[in-house]
């Protein structure tokens, strides 16, 4: 298994919306490197969901419920989407700054490549990330 980690800013979508929603295609990445990442998830793979901007904090978990293919917002053959399922809501949302703090998230994509939008996570990262919001 994989696991990973996808931005939103939650004024455009966000994790309320995205339970509402109850599955979604994950568009609008146009960076290479969160494309590749994108096309590196496997069906059942774990995701964590953190808001961007506002809040600055990871929400919740959720799976890769169908892998790669082309994104239907654009004729771009570059870029791609995969869907993606809720799984659950954190307990208690874990916020940068928590994520910052902790030495063993010191290599995190989230701190290293603050832009990326979708980024790969060690397992001890993703198991990390959720012990803190217990």
């Amino acid at each position: 298994m994989n696991y990973f980690l996808v931005k939103s800013e939650p004024f455009k979508y966000s994790w309320d919306k995205f339970n509402a929603d109850g599955r979604t295609f994950w568009d609008g990445v146009r960076n290479y490197q969160a494309r590749n990442n994108m096309k590196e998830m496997k069906e059942g793979d774990l995701v964590l969901f953190y808001h961007s901007n506002e809040g600055k904090c990871v929400v919740g978990v959720a799976k890769v419920v169908r892998e790669y293919y082309q994104d239907p917002t654009t004729e771009d053959a570059n870029w791609v989407v995969v869907d993606l399922a809720p799984v659950e809501g954190l307990k208690n949302p874990v916020t940068l700054a928590q994520i910052k703090a902790e030495e063993s998230l010191a290599d995190i994509g989230l701190i290293k490549q603050g832009r990326l939008s979708v980024m790969k996570l060690k397992e001890t990262e993703f198991d990390k990330i959720l012990e803190m919001s217990q």
